[in-house]
């Protein structure tokens, strides 16, 4: 694993407390996991994607991960309707890995709510989060 200096965070995204992060693209909401999760995964081998069309609410599970070390679920940072999957993540897993911003981000959302994209935090408070 490394050290959480040697690891990248996008300035430009919002982060939860379990590792997701979220960016705003003119209405629609891209989600995947940040590089500090997927460094303490371990290499991802299987991504479960949810079904476009799928509803959720802020904080359901709607997928998982699955490294080498374990399967950890993934949670949705704002509610909304799930309009794209990253299908490349079904033969390439590990582009969440490589590039967890560009190539291996998870989901896109049309949210249901945008202020919840308030309750997210920047990569200042999120970097606080992860020192303790």
């Amino acid at each position: 694993m490394k050290e959480i200096s040697d690891l990248n965070f996008s300035a430009d995204v919002k982060y939860t407390k379990d590792h997701e992060w979220a960016q705003l693209n003119g209405d629609i909401v891209t989600i995947g996991l940040s590089d500090y999760a997927q460094d303490q995964l371990g290499e991802i081998v299987f991504v479960e994607l949810p079904e476009v069309g799928d509803t959720f609410s802020k904080g359901d599970e709607f997928g998982s991960v699955e490294s080498v070390k374990a399967v950890s679920e993934v949670y949705i940072p704002i509610s909304g309707e799930i309009i794209e999957t990253n299908g490349a993540l079904e033969d390439a897993p590990e582009l969440v890995n490589e590039d967890c911003y560009e190539g291996g981000w998870i989901i896109r959302i049309k949210p249901s709510d945008l202020s919840q994209l308030d309750d997210l935090m920047d990569k200042a408070a999120y970097l606080e989060m992860l020192k303790g």
